[in-house]
């Protein structure tokens, strides 16, 4: 099956060029080549290359590797300690929201005209 390709809205591709820019800075800071950064995450140069660029079509489970290893803060988390408490807190908020959402159903009123 073909992959459909989606243009990102404004906000989401601002947040991939960010978080690119944040992932090579912080490649360049560890002076690692592009290929070492590949081979760390297990992935090809070229994908580093389009996660560095911000391109939206990279997996986000690899965008993040490559921040992770970096130590590139995430949801403005500093440390391991702090997105694990910001985990914990989404998932006990979710807990208190219904499960499903769907839209209200018309209510028909009965024809009580006789």
């Amino acid at each position: 099956m073909a992959r459909i390709r989606v243009s990102p809205r404004r906000g989401a591709a601002d947040a991939a060029v960010v978080l690119g820019q944040q992932i090579k800075a912080g490649r360049i800071a560890r002076k690692w080549t592009a290929a070492e950064l590949a081979e760390r995450i297990g992935v090809d140069r070229r994908t580093v290359a389009a996660i560095e660029a911000g391109d939206p079509g990279v997996s986000l489970g690899n965008a993040f590797n490559a921040a992770d290893i970096l130590g590139v803060p995430l949801f403005g988390a500093e440390d391991g300690a702090e997105l694990a408490r910001l985990r914990r807190e989404g998932r006990d908020r979710l807990a208190l929201l219904p499960t499903r959402v769907g839209k209200p159903r018309k209510r028909t009123e009965p024809d009580d005209d006789f």
